[in-house]
């Protein structure tokens, strides 16, 4: 085991995880004479890339392994987990992946601290599937500027879809802007008398739904939206903001939360004997961490926009793409709740990696990464929805950009409407 696997491992052990897809010229001397050192494999261009030798490719990840949110730092768990599956193979092109994972607690400050310490202490080659709106944010314009790739991040923000101003970072998953323009046009279609409430967190994260609304109803906003509310990430629960908005006569509830306070607002909202339309972030349904804790009995009824296959899903038994994921998770997540959809999710951002990696070859520089990254065509990850599908280009950054919405029936997730663009 190296030193930096050993450093992975201690972290997750200490967290709150154990009980959700980032310097050549920049590091120290001394970490630019160890890479030197570790063979003219790693040289591109004549030149050391950064956090690349002849036997390891180095991955920096600041996770929120504590604090609000730690629930999504299974994803970390996961995604170790899948990379070491692929050095057990023999890794990629005979480089080991070695992520370096840090808790930052869900604060940007130190998300901040972290990714310093992973790109001028660490010297990755690479910042991959951080999670947060506003963390993400916070290192952007640095990561850029050092043009360090900052791939796949865990957040869907439409920020990260901009090669124009932001070259170096790219997410993963469908924009909360655009998933909230897919609720939009689906009440607009099928609820046109719809009162709309809309319950939102209030930084980057939940303004992001509040202007896919407004993008989606367009004109019609006002007479659809009668009434929000917001709360802060560090609320201890969401009640009396839920009473209000109970108050203001909604039939239509749209929630954009986090984990912990999506599960609050699903008992709350049960508690109250309210029964609106429900629409949940597709960032907060979770079996595992969000569904069962608020109570698979009150989340019935539950509808999202998602793109990832549902690991509960009794049709999807024998689905060979899970069936993909079931046998990695049977012997790398034997710690892990296995029916838990951030470890698929995990799952398919890995993979997604382990191919822009392997499609750059022996040319690992940070450009060619990146170059890399933005030049997948139709994939299709086993774990993801029939009909949607993985494509960049130089000039489009968002890897999906397609959903299809489900309704929860106490057991899992059941598709109701087909393919839907976010564009």
């Amino acid at each position: 085991m190296s030193k930096h696997t050993s450093v992975v491992t201690s972290i997750l052990e200490v967290t709150a995880l154990a009980g959700i897809l980032w310097l050549a010229g920049c590091g120290n001397k001394k970490a630019d004479d160890k890479e030197a050192k570790g063979g003219g494999a790693g040289a591109v261009s004549g030149g050391v890339t950064s956090g690349v030798t002849a036997t390891e490719i180095k991955i920096g990840q600041s996770m929120p392994y504590s604090g609000p949110a730690s629930s999504l730092g299974v994803l970390g768990k996961g995604e170790a987990a899948y990379f070491k599956m692929i050095n057990d193979k023999g890794g990629i092109n005979g480089r080991k992946l070695t992520l370096i994972s840090l808790d930052d607690g869900y604060s940007p400050p130190k998300a901040v601290e972290n990714v310093r310490k992973l790109v001028e202490g660490e010297g990755v080659a690479l910042i991959f599937n951080s999670v947060g709106t506003a963390n993400n944010a916070a290192v952007q314009k640095y990561l850029n500027d050092k043009k360090v790739p900052q791939l796949f991040v865990a957040t869907g923000a439409d920020r990260w879809a901009d090669p124009a101003h932001f070259p170096w970072t790219m997410g993963f998953a469908p924009s909360y802007l655009g998933e909230a323009k897919v609720y939009a046009r689906y009440l607009l279609k099928d609820k046109p008398a719809a009162k709309v409430c809309v319950l939102y967190q209030n930084d980057d994260f939940g303004k992001e739904y509040l202007r896919g609304l407004q993008a989606g109803f367009g004109d019609r906003y006002d007479a659809f939206v009668i009434k929000t509310a917001s709360y802060e990430v560090t609320d201890p629960t969401p009640d009396s903001q839920l009473v209000t908005l109970q108050a203001a006569g909604c039939d239509t509830l749209i929630t954009a939360a986090t984990p912990k306070i999506a599960a609050q607002t699903i008992r709350k909202v049960f508690d109250l004997g309210w029964k609106p339309f429900h629409i949940m972030s597709n960032t907060s349904i979770s079996r595992v961490g969000v569904l069962a804790p608020a109570g698979l009995d009150k989340s019935t009824g539950l509808v999202t926009a998602g793109y990832i296959k549902d690991i509960t899903d009794p049709a999807l038994a024998d689905d060979p793409g899970l069936n993909e994921y079931r046998a990695f998770a049977k012997q790398y997540l034997t710690d892990q709740n296995q029916q838990d959809g951030a470890l698929v999710y995990a799952f398919g951002v890995a993979m997604t990696l382990v191919k822009v990696l392997t499609q750059c070859g022996d040319d690992l520089s940070r450009e060619n990464i990146m170059k890399q990254a933005a030049n997948l065509s139709k994939l299709q990850l086993p774990v993801i929805a029939p009909g949607i599908e993985i494509n960049t280009s130089p000039t489009d950054y968002q890897p999906f950009s397609q959903l299809r919405l489900g309704r929860f029936n106490g057991n899992n997730f059941v598709p109701f409407s087909d393919v839907i663009s976010a564009d």
